[in-house]
């Protein structure tokens, strides 16, 4: 069975993926212990967020960084952020519990995050 190029393209957006949430919480770690948790995990997530962008452009998609792809980007992960959001809260209210509800909400928004990032860095018109 061969793996597509769309497959490849899913398998490394996972990898990157996976490697910003340790970049993430590796600095939120170490900062946490000596700053304000929120500074700590917010000084994290923007480094590893543009870790991400750039790991996206070069390694998963093979395009090149610009600030317009920076900026839908970063449209297309607060979109993903919205949704996660309400499906925690769904999970939530449905019963399921905190340390378990995050697991569906991933499942569900990967590939939606996917498309989204694939349509933002892989758009012509950008």
């Amino acid at each position: 069975m061969e793996i597509s190029a769309k497959q490849k393209e899913f398998i490394r957006f996972c990898v990157v993926g996976g490697l910003a949430t340790g970049i993430h919480y590796g600095i939120y770690l170490l900062l946490n212990k000596v700053m304000n948790t929120t500074i700590a995990f917010s000084v994290g997530y923007i480094i590893s967020f543009f870790a991400n962008f750039v790991l996206s452009n070069y390694f998963t998609f093979k395009t090149k960084p610009s600030t317009k792809k920076g900026l839908g980007f970063a449209g297309s992960h607060l979109i993903n952020y919205v949704l996660q959001v309400g499906f925690l809260n769904l999970f939530l209210y449905a019963g399921i519990p905190e340390n378990i509800a995050p697991l569906p909400v991933y499942a569900i928004t990967i590939p939606i995050n996917f498309i989204l990032v694939r349509t933002v860095l892989k758009s012509k018109r950008l």
